[in-house]
């Protein structure tokens, strides 16, 4: 090799590293420290033009990382994939809309501990919060959408199963009531979450009423379960389990440009009737 050609190489190589280095490293390898100082981080709000002050909603696209969430039939697809584009399309649809400020809890393939997505919220001063997640049964028929509020005591034997696959010993947490007596706090405490479980459960009506005619949903829709990601801590919030990967159908729908539109839309206008309704009417007693 000529003298000169390692001296050629250099930019080459130069420019090489700079491109390593712009590329985000994922989790593994790195030290406890720098985890817990990239998730402690708040995201990037997106606002319209004239937007600042209104109402903030967080979408959280559920799994990612090391985590993948359920695969397809077949175990081409994971669910992390499926769930991000969704909400990056319900994102871009509600900035799109211009009438409230959104967040995603991620925007790329990293892994999130569901303390951590609850804490994003918390530190946003979110008015909403919709996770979103995609569903898979041994049942190879079994289809349809359905919307999750959280409750001590689950709505039905699935409902217990699903939330149990997806939790963590994350604990419930948002209202500082130290300085209360203990008494006090219990019922400050149930009274708040009380009414956050009201809001959430409009919210995942309206989430049905308005996607249902695009959306196919199951026969019942709304249930509920003890899901740590909706540990909200006073935020209004749902679980929208959009579908079925393990249905040929459901998997297509939620891959197609079409089914993520539809998705997106119906979410849409869902998120911004509960943020209007919430703040330009009374909210229901408990």
């Amino acid at each position: 090799m000529p003298a000169s050609r390692p001296l050629m190489l250099l930019p080459l190589l130069a420019g090489l590293a700079a491109v390593a280095s712009a590329v985000a490293a994922p989790d593994v390898g790195r030290g406890p420290a720098a985890i817990k100082a990239a998730q402690s981080a708040s995201p990037p709000v997106s606002e319209p033009a004239r937007g600042r002050g209104r109402p903030l909603v967080v979408i959280d696209p559920g799994h990612g990382g090391h985590d993948p969430g359920t695969l397809a039939a077949g175990g081409s697809v994971a669910e992390k994939r499926v769930v991000l584009a969704t909400a990056l399309a319900i994102r871009d649809a509600l900035v799109r809309s211009g009438r409230v400020r959104v967040a995603l809890t991620r925007a790329d393939d990293r892994f999130l501990p569901l303390t951590e997505r609850v804490a994003i919220a918390r530190r946003l001063k979110a008015d909403l919060f919709l996770s979103i997640h995609a569903d898979s049964a041994p049942n190879r028929a079994a289809r349809g959408a359905s919307v999750y509020t959280l409750s001590d005591v689950a709505s039905d034997r699935e409902a217990a199963r699903l939330a149990s696959r997806e939790n963590s010993a994350d604990r419930f947490g948002g209202l500082d009531l130290r300085a209360q007596a203990p008494d006090v706090r219990s019922i400050l405490a149930d009274l708040a979450q009380r009414e956050t479980m009201n809001e959430s459960a409009a919210f995942a009506r309206l989430l049905r009423q308005q996607t249902d005619p695009v959306v196919r949903f199951r026969t019942v829709a709304h249930r509920f379960a003890n899901f740590s990601v909706l540990r909200s801590g006073g935020i209004p919030a749902v679980l929208y389990e959009t579908g079925y990967l393990s249905n040929a159908a459901d998997a297509a729908f939620l891959q197609s440009a079409a089914g993520r539109r539809a998705i997106a839309e119906g979410a849409r206008r869902a998120v911004e009737m509960q943020l209007a309704r919430i703040a330009t009417g009374p909210r229901p007693a408990p």
